[in-house]
């Protein structure tokens, strides 16, 4: 799913996502340090180029896999893409919002919530990351 933030020495998160027949439409990776944008996550890259590739904004038929459970910022985006699915790796105790601290992506207020897989190769992905930050 992500060895996407190697080169840059950014956390080591890639995103991608998948029209309804599978295809890769577009892949996004932590450019935060790359760019100084502080909002340069994997999955709101990710969503940007697919929007741009499709030309509409309602993603409402694609699916988004990246690394790392999505912080609030990410699962916000998630939501108003409409994107159908959400497929995560490695949990996030401390700014995850599928699940672990919050669950942005559940909650019932919200006019939309994808479907939710989550924990998948979630060791693999956990010890990318850990990797990372030793």
């Amino acid at each position: 799913m992500g060895r996407g933030g190697g080169a840059v020495e950014d956390v080591p998160v890639g995103a991608v996502v998948y029209g309804p027949d599978g295809t890769e439409l577009a892949v996004g990776r932590n450019e935060r340090e790359l760019t100084g944008d502080p909002t340069a996550h994997a999955e709101v890259l990710a969503l940007r180029r697919a929007a741009a590739r499709l030309g509409r904004w309602r993603l409402d038929d694609c699916t988004l896999v990246v690394t790392l459970e999505p912080c609030t910022m990410c699962a916000g985006a998630l939501v108003l893409a409409r994107i159908s699915t959400v497929v995560f790796g490695a949990w996030e105790p401390k700014t995850g919002a599928a699940g672990s601290l919050w669950d942005v992506l559940r909650d019932r207020r919200l006019n939309h919530r994808p479907e939710v897989y989550a924990g998948v190769l979630a060791a693999e992905n956990a010890t990318l990351l850990r990797a990372f930050f030793r």
